[in-house]
């Protein structure tokens, strides 16, 4: 889970560990790129705006990696044009959430892909 906003991640971690998910949480794309060799990763969640590394970027590096490019990855984000979202569908993202969200179309949106 990508987000710049701490608030955000502990609502998002929040709904999705009440779920059953673990959830590994990261401030930007860049300290979420640093951990996917670490984290045994099964989806992205991430913002787009977020600070060094942004969504759109954190999306082309992952679909660009032969390890992650298969990782489902969910957008959640603030940015509610058609612009932007058929720019981070066009990225490689699977799913996009505009925020504020309900905490149960994420665990659904989750749920499609890890279940």
């Amino acid at each position: 889970m990508a987000d710049d906003s701490p608030s955000i991640r502990k609502f998002v971690s929040f709904a999705l560990t009440m779920k059953g998910f673990e959830i590994v949480p990261a401030c930007d794309g860049m300290e979420a790129l640093e951990k996917l060799p670490a984290e045994r990763v099964n989806l992205v969640i991430t913002d787009l705006n977020m600070p060094n590394l942004d969504g759109f970027e954190l999306i082309k590096a992952i679909r660009n990696n032969e390890d992650y490019r298969d990782i489902p990855i969910i957008i959640l984000s603030s940015l509610a044009g058609s612009e932007e979202i058929q720019r981070g569908m066009d990225c490689g993202a699977n799913s996009y959430i505009i925020k504020p969200f309900d905490p149960k179309r994420i665990a659904y949106e989750v749920s499609k892909y890890l279940n």
